[in-house]
């Protein structure tokens, strides 16, 4: 099940542990040259109030796999630091969310990992149903593009790849409707009901 948070706070277990393996992630193993606190926790400037957290907990509230969205109105990755990978207009709007840090970790495997994935899509795509998100953008490494517009979605290309310290990097637009769910069941990706009750996930 995936619980969904607003803001952050790191007393509690959930968040911290996912903290913890963004910086194992993104840090240690990927090397990316961004923020981390006490030495342990990988945080940035746009995880904050704004920020939406879906986060995959075992049944002890450690993190099993995570995603950020970020609301577009106000600052966000693709427009702050990445609008060189868009050949049209950057989209925004109350309507739209940036997907960005989908955290894996690897003790999970490859199998697991996928499942996890799978999961927190589901929960994506269920969210931006209920809360009116009819478009969704990223930013990811070119080859995961691929990956990512052959899943199923309505979805395209904002642009061609560019090359960014040494990484071919790639920006998307997934739309979002009532069919989404099902295009993407059709692929082994989607299953309802993967959110925790409002009632449970604090």
């Amino acid at each position: 099940m995936i619980h969904i948070c607003q803001g952050y706070s790191l007393a509690d277990a959930r968040l911290a542990s996912m903290f913890r393996d963004r910086k194992t992630l993104f840090v240690d193993l990927l090397g990316w040259e961004v923020p981390v606190i006490d030495g342990q926790f990988e945080i940035d400037r746009y995880d904050g109030a704004d920020a939406l957290y879906l986060i995959a907990a075992d049944d002890d509230g450690h993190h099993m796999g995570s995603m950020r969205l970020l609301p577009t109105e106000a600052g966000h990755l693709l427009a702050d630091l990445f609008p060189d990978l868009c050949a049209c207009e950057i989209p925004r709007g109350p309507h739209v969310m940036e997907i960005t840090r989908l955290c894996l970790p690897q003790r999970l495997g490859s199998a697991g990992r996928q499942w996890v994935r799978n999961r927190l899509i589901s929960a994506m795509v269920d969210h931006a149903l209920g809360r009116g998100v009819t478009l969704l953008s990223g930013v990811v490494t070119a080859p995961y593009r691929e990956q990512v517009l052959a899943m199923g979605w309505r979805a395209a290309a904002l642009g061609p790849p560019i090359v960014r310290d040494s990484a071919a990097l790639g920006a998307f637009r997934l739309h979002i409707d009532a069919e989404t769910p099902a295009r993407l069941a059709a692929n082994g990706i989607y299953s309802p009901g993967m959110i925790v009750p409002a009632a449970q996930a604090a």
